[in-house]
């Protein structure tokens, strides 16, 4: 898959918006592999530099029982000749008209040594467009100019050396960078304690949203991709950082490096600001989404359906015996239309919406979805989950 700023640029294609990708690969087998995956992203430009008497860079992880073990880069590192500098930068020149935010993502292998990435930034702003950065290394002065940069707590220490250890800490390394530099604001990702954004004004600290953690490779790129999104359509910095943050809690929890889906940040931000039982409650799609991302990690996913009206024992004795049977329970009820139109005008007894909720209070259910149809066959077409589960009343008799 995509690695670097490929995957940078695959984030963000896949929240919607369009891309130019501009780079550095070899002449070599994987970089013919990269010019293609390349191709595959919807709404993706790229000038992709060929760079001579250099491997492309090649990341292999051993992973064993879903965990990453080791990684592997085969990669030889120095700053691109006078020539590919000269590619790089007419590139990006030529990207200007049609580009809202440009992205700088610094991975230390040789595309923003030497003055690249000053050059870049200085182009930019003279265009009047935006430079984030997501950075590397102990120099910073390279990033000079910058609207934004996005360094993890190991980056902001290395760049500073001042101790990280509580959010004031964090506030004060980053206004050296924002007053040594001429940076405008810092948003520091900071793990399990979420991400702050500084300016030489205002700090805000983005709590983390509480998930399981599968793997943190390519999170850093996520964000980075977010942010740029969200200023690109208008997004104050904060609400950027936000949306920013909520992404890098699902990207988590994929295997591997992973994209960001429109639908799993809509259902992540419904669960930010409806706490974790109605925001059980989802759409079709979002219930696609959810599937989608336990299966990818090992997760059993089962789905039963009703019209739950009046929740009884029996109800509560099905919904035990199908948890039991899996990791994951979406539960699908009929509207108010289809469940009077299996049980007669009088019924339901209780609104959609009144049973929605009271399942979503469940511990035993982990989704709630509401559909319009007589049968589940279409929701159950699309979500495909590993069981279905059906309860001994809805079996066909003999």
């Amino acid at each position: 898959m995509l690695g670097g700023a490929g995957n940078v640029a695959a984030n963000v294609t896949s929240l919607g918006a369009r891309v130019v990708l501009i780079g550095l690969v070899g002449e070599d087998e994987a970089g013919g592999i990269v010019r293609q995956l390349v191709t595959e992203l919807p709404d993706a430009k790229a000038t992709l530099v060929p760079r001579r008497n250099y491997p492309t860079v090649v990341e292999t992880r051993v992973v064993a029982r879903n965990q990453q073990v080791i990684r592997l880069d085969n990669e030889l590192i120095g700053p691109p000749s006078l020539e590919e500098a000269r590619a790089i930068l007419s590139a990006l020149e030529d990207a200007l008209n049609e580009t809202d935010v440009v992205l700088l993502s610094d991975y230390g292998k040789g595309v923003m040594m030497g003055e690249t990435a000053e050059k870049a930034i200085s182009l930019v702003r003279n265009a009047g467009k935006l430079a984030i950065v997501d950075p590397k290394g102990r120099d910073y002065s390279r990033y000079r100019g910058a609207n934004l940069i996005t360094p993890n707590l190991r980056e902001l220490q290395d760049a500073t050396g001042l101790p990280l250890d509580t959010d004031d800490d964090v506030v004060l390394a980053s206004r050296a960078l924002i007053r040594d530099h001429a940076i405008s604001a810092v948003i520091a990702t900071r793990g399990e304690h979420g991400m702050s954004l500084v300016t030489d004004t205002s700090a805000i600290h983005v709590p983390t949203v509480a998930r399981a953690v599968f793997d943190v490779s390519g999170a850093g790129d996520t964000v980075a991709a977010t942010v740029a999104c969200g200023l690109a359509v208008g997004m104050l910095p904060e609400q950027a950082a936000h949306l920013a943050n909520a992404a890098a809690g699902i990207v988590v929890g994929k295997p591997g490096t992973s994209q960001v889906m429109p639908s799993e940040l809509a259902a992540a931000l419904r669960h930010q600001e409806l706490g974790p039982s109605n925001a059980k409650i989802v759409l079709a799609e979002e219930a696609v989404a959810y599937t989608r991302l336990w299966q990818s990690q090992n997760r059993i996913v089962g789905l039963t359906n009703g019209c739950f009206d009046l929740l009884h024992p029996g109800h509560l004795s099905l919904l035990r015996q199908a948890r039991g049977a899996c990791d994951r329970l979406v539960v699908a009820i009929n509207s108010d239309n289809s469940a009077r139109r299996l049980k007669g005008q009088t019924r339901p007894i209780q609104t959609e919406l009144a049973r929605a909720a009271v399942l979503a209070c469940l511990d035993l259910v982990d989704l709630v979805v509401i559909f319009s149809e007589v049968t589940p066959i279409a929701l159950i077409e699309a979500i495909r989950p590993d069981l279905l589960i059906k309860g001994a009343d809805s079996l066909p008799s003999g």
